[in-house]
């Protein structure tokens, strides 16, 4: 059951590590979300944040690998996906790149709370 943990984390990790490729300029960002980055400082705030889920993903990886890590990386995971969703779902009115966010960040959150369930199972039989 343990092994369920790190999968799903696994898979919340490539979900975060997706933007990763942001952080190489503006043709990325708009293949990735569908919108113009023309604007300097725009374009700086969308690079940092691609760094920033890369690092995310990268912790997300290393905690599916070191258990002593799980809880954190659960928590993480979970504040990430969840502020996307209710931002996206309290705005509304996304393009279809950012749809397939939304998707992916659902599916994210599954597999958090599949992962989140099976730590707990662990942690009570252990």
């Amino acid at each position: 059951m343990h092994y369920l943990v790190s999968a799903m984390l696994v898979v919340v990790a490539v979900i975060h590590l997706l933007p990763l490729a942001g952080v190489l300029g503006a043709a990325q960002l708009t293949a990735l979300y569908g919108i113009p980055f023309n604007e300097p400082n725009l374009l700086i705030l969308m690079r940092h944040r691609a760094v920033l889920f890369g690092l995310l993903g990268a912790f997300l990886l290393f905690a599916a690998i070191r258990p002593a890590y799980q809880v954190a990386a659960l928590v993480a995971g979970f504040v990430s996906v969840v502020s996307f969703l209710g931002l996206a779902w309290s705005i509304g009115a996304y393009n279809a790149q950012l749809g397939r966010v939304f998707t992916a960040d659902i599916i994210a959150l599954v597999c958090l709370i599949i992962g989140a369930a099976a730590h707990v199972y662990v942690a009570r039989a252990g």
